[in-house]
């Protein structure tokens, strides 16, 4: 199963992970990242990348945490690929250890 960006990724958007992908399966939206699921080959390369422990292996999402499978799906069929590291938003120092952000995600 692929690997899922979660919750903490949310107003965080660090890309440090994009750059470490080998087969370019990151997708960018306004305040998160998501993982193409069709295109993750489970390298596991980005979980150690992500500075805010936001990506988990789809079988061992934390509890709570399980509409993020689903949601990585969705929303990589609609944004565009990340293939380079940008700047992550200028609060996201903020943003970093916040909890429940799910009804801040931007589509």
């Amino acid at each position: 199963m692929a690997y899922v960006v979660t919750e903490a990724c949310i107003k965080c958007k660090y890309s440090d992970c994009v750059e470490v992908c080998p087969v370019d399966c990151f997708r960018e939206g306004p305040n998160f990242l998501a993982i193409d699921p069709d295109e993750c080959i489970d390298c596991s390369l980005c979980v150690a990348e992500c500075p805010v422990g936001a990506i988990y292996p789809g079988d061992d999402i934390p509890a709570g945490q399980e509409e993020f499978v689903a949601l990585n799906a969705e929303l990589a069929k609609q944004w565009p690929s990340i293939v380079q590291k940008i700047d992550p938003p200028a609060d996201h120092a903020k943003w970093a250890q916040v909890k429940d952000k799910r009804h801040l995600l931007e589509r």
